[in-house]
């Protein structure tokens, strides 16, 4: 079934375009800092972050416990939920947390889909950056929260931090973050383009669901090899809390990955995807 266009009259032409891209976000909106709606956005990425970590950090902890063979509390050929579970859980978790906050902030719950979005245009300088501290906020508090509720397994099993495991190099796993981090930051591009919601209007896509997918087919294939952070929150919250060498050994590599990650995925999908080069300079010459 097509999807009927409407055409309407302009200046003497007819146009076909039956969508309107918002206009970009001001690189800085001090006005912004006078509304309740900034604040009332910045709360709630605080929260969504916190049972973000909260709830996928005890998943983790949870598997890991059933699986020591000291405990013995599980079939050795069960092993818990295992990697499936935990994918599970963190692409649920982001399914849920972007449906619940998209109206209020955007429902972006990481640093590097915030990035994204501020290279994108999308968001102002000073919603980004406030955005990236109540995130990392909210997710010290959330990995605090399952420390104090369980702390003698939150030390024992790792605290759910991200490290680089055995057997791979930096090169590798910064390779992994930046993949990982274009993918979900390129779904999230795809899953809320407005040329997308007016072409395809007739089929119904909720747009947190392809988010929460890519989320988990990431955790799928990278946390074999770094535990997957693809959110500079919920590895520098985690890290805090845990606060062991190994660690912030590896810290660098859950920033520097999803940043460029996120970058190359803003890039390829304003850019390249819908042209924005293109049409900036076709406006440039038109105006000429």
């Amino acid at each position: 079934m097509a999807k009927d266009v409407e055409t309407v009259e302009q200046g003497g032409e007819f146009s076909g375009k039956d969508y309107h891209d918002p206009p970009p976000a001001p690189l800085i909106d001090v006005e912004e800092l006078t509304k309740w709606s900034f604040y009332r956005a910045l709360i709630a990425e605080f929260i969504a972050t916190l049972l973000f970590l909260y709830v996928t950090v005890l998943t983790v902890i949870g598997y890991k416990v059933q699986t020591d063979p000291a405990k013995n509390l599980v079939d050795p050929d069960c092993g818990g939920v295992g990697i499936l579970g935990i994918a599970w859980a963190f692409g649920g978790m982001i399914f849920i947390l972007v449906y619940c906050t998209a109206g209020i902030s955007g429902g972006h719950i990481n640093p590097a889909v915030t990035f994204g979005l501020f290279l994108a245009r999308k968001v102002s300088l000073i919603r980004a950056v406030m955005y990236m501290v109540a995130q990392c906020l909210g997710a010290i508090c959330g990995c605090g929260f399952v420390k104090a509720f369980q702390k003698t397994y939150y030390n024992k099993y790792g605290g759910g931090a991200n490290e680089l495991q055995g057997g791979y190099n930096k090169g590798t796993g910064l390779g992994a973050e930046i993949i990982g981090t274009f993918v979900l930051v390129y779904t999230v591009f795809s899953a809320t383009d407005p040329k997308r919601s007016a072409r395809d209007s007739h089929v119904p896509v909720l747009a947190p669901l392809p988010i929460g997918f890519a989320v988990f087919m990431v955790h799928l294939a990278t946390i074999p090899i770094t535990g997957t952070g693809i959110n500079p929150a919920r590895s520098f919250g985690a890290a805090v809390i845990y606060n062991k060498e190994k660690a912030w050994d590896d810290q660098w590599i859950f920033w520097v990955g999803p940043f460029i990650g996120a970058a190359i995925a803003a890039f390829y999908h304003q850019y390249i995807l819908r042209a924005a080069a293109i049409k900036a300079l076709g406006s440039f010459r038109s105006n000429a």
